[in-house]
């Protein structure tokens, strides 16, 4: 798969964007077990352009992380045109525009997939980012705004037109937000339709090797885009990547494996970060870590309420001392414990 000179090799696998997520030290955990492809968190254009501190700062990317993108979200095609130039003087690869953000106080404004009630205006501003940077630009979307508006199919063409070099879908509506099942059967008609030249990338639920390999096989898309199952899991790429190359499927990495890299991670979010800012935004990660461990409950509670580097320390390598060499997926060793 090749977007404009990116190339990257067969079934590329995604990270997508997330707010207070995919921020570099746990880009860098993914990269390490096999991402092909980033993104930052997704940045508000008008935060940009107003010098918001927390929006600038989301602009920082690291050799070690390429290729990136960095994705952009707004209303107004100004500021959306103003945002991707400053984007594009931070040299990523790509610039990534959302169309696909569900987040009612992003959606009601008309940005992210608020968008999908405006396809004009969404059309009319990806034609002006293309037009202002050099760089490539892709968009994220869905499938619609709701039931009786999946018309992603359309839109795709139009995208197409006015120059992006790749799309992703996620394959639910705005109104779903995240409930019931992504619905990869409208991903799998925009790739297969014989008007679409460029890469289709889909998105939702892919939780796993199995169901990775099972969308590839089944809808042809070119590549696969992981979100809320990355988290607390960045083994989730190798494990996807060694399922693709040899139909075997890798153990859950073991209790003692799980702790080194969580204890990686929370070095380089102290690097990356100043201060508490750097533990509060490890909880999300650290309580999945360790999710299915049993009697998890009370430690978990720990780990998302220390406030301390060292107390958030001693209890992963309490973890370690209980669980060692001990992985989720053997119930049958764990319980006999």
């Amino acid at each position: 798969m090749t977007i404009a000179n990116i190339s990257l090799g067969e079934f590329p696998l995604f990270l997508a964007p997330m707010e207070d997520i995919t921020d570099p030290s746990f880009r860098m955990v993914c990269k390490m077990n096999g991402a092909d492809f980033m993104y930052t968190e997704f940045v508000s254009s008008d935060g940009l352009i107003r010098d918001g501190r927390k929006s600038v700062r989301k602009l920082d990317i690291y050799d070690f992380e390429r290729p990136i993108g960095i994705q952009l979200y707004g209303h107004l095609i100004d500021s959306m045109i103003e945002a991707a130039l400053m984007a594009e003087d931070a040299k990523p690869e790509l610039i990534d525009i959302n169309f696909g953000c569900p987040v009612k106080k992003i959606a009601n404004r008309g940005a992210g997939a608020g968008m999908l009630r405006n396809i004009p205006l969404m059309i009319e501003m990806t034609e002006a980012v293309v037009k202002a940077v050099k760089l490539p630009v892709t968009v994220k979307t869905r499938l619609g705004w709701d039931d009786n508006s999946k018309n992603i199919v359309e839109i795709s063409e139009r995208l197409q037109d006015v120059g992006i070099q790749a799309l992703t879908i996620h394959g639910r509506t705005r109104v779903q937000l995240y409930k019931g099942n992504a619905d990869w059967t409208l991903i799998g008609a925009v790739k297969n339709n014989a008007r679409m030249k460029i890469p289709i990338i889909g998105n939702g639920d892919i939780d796993g090797p199995v169901r990775a390999k099972e969308m590839f096989d089944k809808y042809g898309v070119d590549g696969i885009m992981i979100g809320r199952a990355t988290v607390g899991r960045p083994w989730i790429f190798r494990d996807i990547r060694h399922y693709l190359s040899t139909g075997e499927l890798l153990p859950e990495p073991s209790v003692n494996e799980k702790t080194d890299l969580a204890l990686f991670h929370l070095d380089k979010s102290l690097e990356f970060k100043e201060g508490k800012r750097a533990i509060f935004e490890m909880r999300r990660h650290l309580s999945n870590y360790f999710k299915g461990l049993p009697h998890f409950k009370e430690t978990r509670l720990k780990l998302l309420t220390a406030v301390e580097v060292d107390d958030v320390r001693n209890i992963i390598e309490e973890i370690r001392e209980i669980w060692g060499d001990f992985r989720t997926d053997d119930k049958t060793s764990i319980y006999n414990i």
